[in-house]
Formats: C-alpha cells, sequence, structure tokens
C-alpha cells in the first residue's frame, strides 16, 4: 500500500511538473508573438504620425547640391512650364518644355508656326502661366549660360521688343561676368561675386517687388519696385548655352 500510495503521489508530482512548465511555455511563447504585434502597431502609428507632420517651410531635403522646397500642406505654388509659342526661332526647348538652349544659328523663322504670341527679333521665351496678383517663387539653374535675362514681363508685351528693354517687362541679367538689373532700357549694376548654379527669383505682385535672390543663404541680393499693373509672365532672355526652370516650389522661409 505504501508503495501504490508512493508511486501514486510521485505520478501527480511529475504531472503537476509537467503542467507548469507547459504553462510556462505557454506564457513565453504568447509573450514573444506579442511583442512584434505591438511593435507593429507602433510602426504603423509612427508612420501616420510622420506622414501627417508638415515639413517646415523652406527645408532643404534631398542628396547634397540639389535642392527643392516641399511641404506636405496643399499650398497652392506657381506651376509652369515655357510657352513654345513665344518661344524664338533660336530657341529649343527640352525636359517636357522647362529648360531652353539656345542655338546661335536657329531655324529659318519660316520654319516654325508663325504667329502673333512668338517673339520675332530676339531670343525670348515666356512662360505659360499668367499673374495678376499674389506672391510667386521659382528657381532657375543657370550653371550652362553666360549671357541671359530673367524676371516677368508684361502678358501682352510687344514682341518686337526684348526683355529688360522694354518698360514692360523687369529682369535680372547676367552678361560678361556681371550682373544687373533692367527695365526699360535703364541697367543698374547687381553686386554679386561670381555666378551661382541657381538662383532664386521671387515676385510679389501687390506690393510691387521682385527680387532676386541667393538660394543657398537665403538672402535677397537685389530688389526692382515697380507697379504692376497688368497681368505678369516669366520671362526669359538666353544668348548662350541653356537654361532650366524649376517651378511649383514654396517660398524659402527666413529671407533677409
Amino acid at each position: 500500500m505504501l508503495s501504490t500510495w508512493g508511486d501514486r503521489a510521485r505520478r501527480r508530482c511529475i504531472v503537476s511538473a509537467t503542467r507548469d512548465l507547459n504553462a510556462r511555455a505557454s506564457c513565453t511563447t504568447k509573450t514573444n508573438m506579442a511583442a512584434p504585434v505591438r511593435a507593429s502597431r507602433l510602426f504603423r502609428l509612427a508612420g501616420r504620425t510622420v506622414s501627417s507632420l508638415p515639413v517646415t517651410c523652406g527645408q532643404a531635403v534631398g542628396p547634397p547640391g540639389r535642392r527643392c522646397y516641399v511641404s506636405a500642406s496643399t499650398g497652392n505654388y506657381l506651376q509652369f512650364r515655357l510657352d513654345e509659342r513665344t518661344a524664338h526661332s533660336s530657341l529649343d526647348l527640352y525636359k517636357k518644355n522647362t529648360g531652353v538652349i539656345y542655338r546661335m544659328l536657329g531655324l529659318h523663322p519660316s520654319h516654325v508656326q508663325d504667329n502673333p504670341e512668338r517673339f520675332r527679333d530676339w531670343a525670348v521665351v515666356f512662360a505659360d502661366e499668367e499673374i495678376s496678383s499674389g506672391r510667386h517663387y521659382w528657381e532657375v539653374t543657370v550653371k550652362k549660360s553666360e549671357e541671359f535675362r530673367l524676371g516677368v514681363a508684361e502678358v501682352l508685351m510687344s514682341r518686337d521688343d526684348c526683355v529688360g528693354s522694354s518698360g514692360a517687362s523687369w529682369v535680372f541679367g547676367y552678361a560678361k561676368r556681371k550682373w544687373f538689373a533692367m527695365t526699360g532700357n535703364k541697367m543698374v549694376p547687381v553686386a554679386l561675386v561670381g555666378k551661382p548654379e541657381r538662383v532664386g527669383i521671387l515676385l510679389d505682385y501687390d506690393a510691387g517687388l521682385l527680387e532676386l535672390m541667393d538660394i543657398e543663404k537665403h538672402t535677397i541680393i537685389q530688389t526692382i519696385r515697380a507697379k504692376f499693373k497688368t497681368p505678369l509672365c516669366p520671362a526669359f532672355g538666353l544668348w548662350d548655352g541653356e537654361l532650366l526652370t524649376h517651378s511649383g516650389l514654396q517660398e524659402p522661409a527666413g529671407l533677409k
């Protein structure tokens, strides 16, 4: 009897120990399975949180040497392309009409479509968007040109005139390694040493301001003051190399 009772007691201890071990293993397994689930939920939550955070105004993103201003908000930023209908026959548009190349020989005027919007005597091209109010900002890559003009002009400016020479245009130009501001054929030197690869143009239509910007330092290099009364559009003159425009950008913060 004592032996039988002892055997039963030992069996009960073994069963109890086995159940205890199984319970611990089950607990450990559930804990380990719960960790990834909680982590997964946390990552998904973090993803929603990050994507909803607005990017700081004027924050440069992308690899070094490449600058682009973005915002998570739905701001209405000026987006334009170059208008082939206005381009002089010496100018070729490329990269979905955001860039322009100067051809010294160019096409004979008879080989381009004749229309009243086209510039006939000067290597000028207009953008395809009109501006009649507000503040607007865009940039232009200028590193492959040694002679150009950047700015705005009245949409109805005479196609027999050149941007800068006409009083219906306001531009910043570069020629003979020197910068200048120009309107109505009056030229004012701009104190800018050297030539950056890319510059910014800021137009405040209502305040009557056109500004040339150093996009690396976030500084205003030169300001042209005027009274804008009719719709304007971005305007470009080119007599060497090529220009590439960048629109749809947010105005950088912290301008000086």
